[in-house]
């Protein structure tokens, strides 16, 4: 079993990176694999709701992680992405790669266990956290907890290895995620019949 861990940050090596190695670090003494994968630091697209993921199978645009992501994901049994706080919500870049990736591909996520985790210097954390873990919501993903909310506390690079609770939290939460692939993955579930989606629009 694998789990995908996606840093959200363009600093390759700084406090979510460290808040993500914490987590994998556990997984693996808990007998899940991980890889971490960067979004980096060059410009990403947003989504301009063209479509033509439904006819490619992937996003239109190729030039940014997005479908790295995807590619990834397809590989993983769980998810987990961290991201900085910025004014309070993800970072954007973080965000716009996380729309295209959830939309031109949800049939990769459906069933696979996720987490969010946000690193921050002082507040806007739990904002952040929801504001990430919302699509998770929409793909029949479920959400593994921890001791608290998914939070480390960091402003300088390497400060969150400091944040004691905040490493604690995040192995915790590696515990409880290597708990649940093991227990899908020894049980052989039988997953929830799913209804075709109905959707309903306000404006007729």
């Amino acid at each position: 079993m694998k789990a995908l861990l996606i840093n959200g940050s363009a600093r390759a090596n700084g406090n979510t990176r460290i808040a993500l190695e914490e987590v994998g670090k556990t997984l693996k003494e808990n007998g899940i694999d991980y890889e971490i994968v960067g979004i980096g630091p060059k410009p990403v697209h947003g989504c301009i709701a063209c479509g033509r993921c439904r006819e490619l199978g992937r996003c239109v645009f190729d030039d940014d992680p997005c479908n790295l992501f995807s590619e990834k994901l397809a590989a993983s049994d769980a998810l987990i992405v961290g991201t900085p706080t910025y004014y309070g919500q993800p970072n954007g870049a973080l965000l716009a790669v996380m729309q295209r990736l959830f939309y031109s591909r949800s049939d990769l996520a459906m069933n696979k266990p996720a987490a969010g985790i946000a690193v921050c210097r002082r507040g806007g954390a739990t904002a952040a956290l929801q504001s990430l873990t919302m699509v998770f919501q929409l793909q029949h993903m479920p959400m593994v907890t921890s001791q608290y909310w998914n939070i480390v506390y960091g402003r300088a690079e390497g400060e969150a290895a400091l944040d004691t609770e905040g490493m604690q939290t995040m192995r915790a939460l590696g515990r409880n995620m290597a708990f649940l692939l093991q227990r899908i993955h020894s049980d052989n579930p039988s997953y929830p019949e799913r209804e075709p989606w109905n959707p309903m629009h306000f404006i007729r």
